[in-house]
Parts: structure tokens; sequence; C-alpha cells
């Protein structure tokens, strides 16, 4: 047997050159169901981070909810504790009461005629 050389004329021949078709891609039916797999997922994900925002926001509202309760619940306390201070400041306060601990306590009488002295 013998075998071929490649030789000049044989490479310039039109019979020896021969023309590479140029291979298209295989597409297969997996690929196309993966090109839709990326939309959903990224949708999916979107649906799962909106979901966590509503239930981060009614945790929120929840916590809130407990905080104004408490708040109220503090201010209805101080709201009487001021009253009965305003009622223990009156009492404490008033001319007849001082009057009397005046007395009691410290000996003081009503002054005499002569010992008010009225300046112009």
């Amino acid at each position: 047997m013998r075998a071929k050389t490649a030789t000049a004329a044989n490479l310039n021949s039109p019979r020896s050159v021969r023309p590479v078709k140029a291979k298209q891609p295989h597409r297969s039916p997996k690929r196309k169901s993966q090109r839709h797999l990326i939309p959903i997922c990224a949708l999916g994900f979107c649906l799962f981070i909106l979901g966590l925002v509503h239930v981060w926001l009614r945790l929120q509202v929840v916590h809130m909810g407990y905080v104004l309760s408490t708040t109220t619940k503090l201010q209805g306390r101080l709201e009487q504790e001021n009253r009965e201070l305003k009622v223990e400041l009156a009492s404490l306060t008033s001319p007849d009461r001082l009057e009397a601990m005046a007395r009691r306590r410290l000996g003081l009488m009503p002054p005499e005629k002569g010992q008010v002295i009225v300046l112009p």
C-alpha cells in the first residue's frame, strides 16, 4: 500500500480541500427549560424577600402595640400620682394648717396691736 504524501500540487487541487462546516451548538430541550428557570428562580427569590419583609413589618406592629400599651399604662399611673401630689400640696400649704403648725411647733402667736408697723 502506498501512503499518500502531501505535495504542493495535492494541496492546491480543489479535490483535496474540503470546506469545514461550522457546527451549530446542539440545543437540547433541557437547555430551553433552564432558560426559563432563571426568571422563575428570580421571581421566587423576590417573593421570598417580600414575605420576609411582610413578616418583619407585622412583628414591628405587634411590638409597637406592646410599647404603646405599656406607655399608656405608665401615663395613667403618672397622671394619678400627679393628682394625688396636687391634693397633698394643697393640704400642706393651706393657711389654716400652717397657722396651727406655727402655733404648735414654733410657739408663735398673732401679733399684738403695737407690734405691727405699716410702712407707707
